[in-house]
């Protein structure tokens, strides 16, 4: 690393600095796997964030919050990964609470913070160009929600959502560039016995791997009734009791073969709905008397079920797989609802 570089950060990872490249399926720990399965991996990750987990503007860019409302009422698809991931993969592990880019409070100490959170924004405009349907929200509440910021002449400014929507009215664009991985759909699921549901009932810590049985309450649908309603999976009920220095993750697959998905990574499989990404947020010492955080994911899972095989079974076998800090995090439930 070149530390006379004005983007130079000593609190990032020693272990991933270039060429080495990025995992975006970080769990906090080192994959170690070869390079052009990293790089495969990833296509696929985006793939399913930027497309088949993306079809309705609440998966994408995620729930309403107002005023008043409870925090965390659940992410979109592309702020649990890449951005959370991103985020825990270049802080520090040897500093306390993963400082800088790995915890809330510290991240935007480090540059790269605002150049992985520019290309958060460049995401989200190649998003809104993939297809006709893929709008911002219409909500008052949303397009006026106000910021303030300082000028060039440290003079406060507010800001408006909807004066930000449209890069040409601010005076830039964005770089045309290739994207990879637009084709990096998962190969279809080859099917086999699911394997079977644990033990017990939700709700549950995740210290181990927990599978529950799901009924899907309309099969065999049509593809206009699927491109009406996307099919999404919900679990609900997740409180992270310590998410103020400690990265949570887990993966969500539906139904996982018995023997497992083999030497490829889960998340790169047709099984794998997706994954939640927690990236710690460290605050002042009376905030932390709040309790855990509550939320909420949701997966779109239309492309999931056709990919393996599903769509005409009543039920599935939901896997919930810790992958870091489970044993802090209880999961309340799993549903399957409809979005149009």
């Amino acid at each position: 690393a070149n530390r006379s570089s004005p983007l130079y950060d000593e609190r990032r990872d020693p272990a991933h600095q270039p060429p080495v490249l990025t995992d975006l399926d970080s769990s906090g720990t080192d994959a170690n796997i070869p390079r052009d399965q990293q790089i495969d991996q990833n296509l696929k990750i985006m793939y399913r964030q930027m497309i088949s987990d993306a079809k309705k503007t609440l998966l994408f860019l995620g729930q309403p919050y107002r005023a008043g409302d409870q925090p965390d009422p659940g992410a979109g698809s592309l702020e649990n990964v890449p951005h959370g991931t991103v985020h825990v993969w270049t802080g520090d592990p040897a500093q306390p609470n993963l400082e800088d880019m790995g915890n809330f409070f510290s991240a935007a100490r480090d540059p790269i913070f605002f150049a992985h959170h520019g290309n958060i924004d460049r995401l989200w405009h190649v998003w809104r160009r993939l297809r006709p349907s893929n709008t911002d929200f219409t909500d008052p509440d949303w397009l006026d929600a106000a910021f303030l910021f300082y000028d060039e002449e440290a003079r406060p400014v507010r800001v408006r959502v909807r004066d930000c929507l449209d890069p040409a009215a601010l005076r830039y664009t964005y770089q045309d560039v290739g994207l990879p991985w637009l084709n990096a759909r998962p190969a279809k699921a080859s099917g086999g016995t699911p394997a079977p549901a644990t033990t017990g009932t939700l709700p549950a810590t995740l210290d181990r791997t927990i599978r529950v049985t799901v009924t899907r309450p309309r099969v065999s649908r049509s593809r206009r009734e699927k491109e009406e309603e996307e099919e999404v999976l919900v679990v609900e009920g997740i409180e992270i009791a310590d998410h103020f220095n400690k990265f949570v993750k887990f993966d969500v697959l539906v139904n996982e073969p018995e023997g497992g998905v083999g030497s490829t990574p889960a998340t790169a499989t047709g099984y794998c709905a997706g994954s939640f990404a927690h990236t710690p947020h460290m605050v002042r010492p009376e905030e932390m008397r709040k309790g855990p955080v509550k939320t909420v994911a949701r997966f779109g899972v239309c492309d999931l079920m056709d990919d393996i095989g599903a769509d005409d079974d009543q039920t599935v076998v939901v896997s919930l797989v810790p992958r870091c800090g489970g044993e802090l995090v209880t999961v309340g439930g799993v549903s399957i609802s409809y979005l149009k």
